[in-house]
């Protein structure tokens, strides 16, 4: 049976699966595309046998999950693709309509607790499936605020933020708050995919990643083609983020699951790997 794989199409993901695309690595599976909502569903469900999920999302069912060590999507400060773009100032927005993505449930969760801890303000989170490029609908929604994620994030960035007199990166907040990374995605297995299989493609991703990694200038180029994103500005993004998980990324998503239990988001659990081969 093959292992179907799934990839977040975002160009965040282009480190960690250049080399696969371009055949320098290969890889016993089918790549099965998604944003992470919808990874996480596939997951979920069981339709996906590895693949990249929001931190949330492993916290939502860590029994059901085995994470790939040394892998992760995070930041330790700016994160550029996870933003808040507002009309007025964070502390500010008590009472305010703050539209949040449905494709990301760590950024929606990450974002609840900024306001809470750091902003101290309360304000009306309203879901939507809206994206930047699609002017007309955006616009007519009336908001305050807005989460922005992904390449629409850089892409808005590089623009000048349109009518938003302020903008925070939530990855930069969280840092200032915490002193520690953040992590956005995890690779994770299910429980039940045989273990040979599942360190097959976890050696597959950590070798791409580490070809990405070195050639992070041919990704740019090729991030700034698919978004329209300068290519000074993708390689600043792919250089800023990190793809492990050391022991300072395992403090981060600790003290985020910790405070995401406290408030009742998530179900207390543990951090299970995958075996070393």
């Amino acid at each position: 049976m093959t292992l179907r794989i799934g990839r977040i199409p975002y160009i965040n993901c282009y480190p960690v699966y250049g080399a696969i695309d371009r055949g320098i690595v290969p890889l016993a599976g089918e790549l099965v595309d998604g944003v992470p909502t919808a990874l996480n569903a596939r997951m979920a469900s069981g339709d996906l046998d590895v693949s990249v999920v929001s931190a949330v999302e492993y916290a939502r069912d860590s029994r059901r999950y085995l994470l790939l060590p040394d892998l992760a999507i995070s930041c330790d400060g700016p994160v550029r693709s996870v933003m808040l773009f507002s009309k007025r100032p964070a502390t500010e927005l008590t009472g305010r309509k703050v539209l949040v993505s449905r494709s990301s449930m760590t950024s929606v969760a990450l974002l609840e607790l900024l306001f809470e801890n750091v902003w101290h303000a309360h304000p009306v989170f309203a879901p939507t499936d809206a994206e930047i490029s699609d002017v007309a609908r955006f616009d007519s929604e009336e908001h305050d605020a807005r989460l922005v994620i992904g390449d629409a994030a850089l892409l808005l960035e590089s623009t000048g933020n349109g009518t938003y007199e302020h903008a925070y990166d939530l990855g930069n907040t969280w840092k200032q708050w915490t002193g520690l990374p953040f992590v956005f995605a995890v690779w994770v297995a299910q429980r039940n995919v045989a273990v040979d299989e599942a360190l097959a493609a976890h050696a597959a991703l950590i070798n791409s990643r580490n070809w990405g990694i070195e050639h992070v200038s041919d990704l740019a180029r090729q991030a700034s083609q698919a978004t329209s994103v300068t290519y000074e500005a993708c390689e600043a993004y792919l250089s800023g983020l990190d793809y492990g998980l050391s022991y300072p990324h395992l403090a981060g998503l600790t003290e985020f699951y910790r405070r995401l239990v406290e408030r009742g988001s998530v179900p207390n659990g543990t951090l299970t790997f995958l075996p070393a081969a």
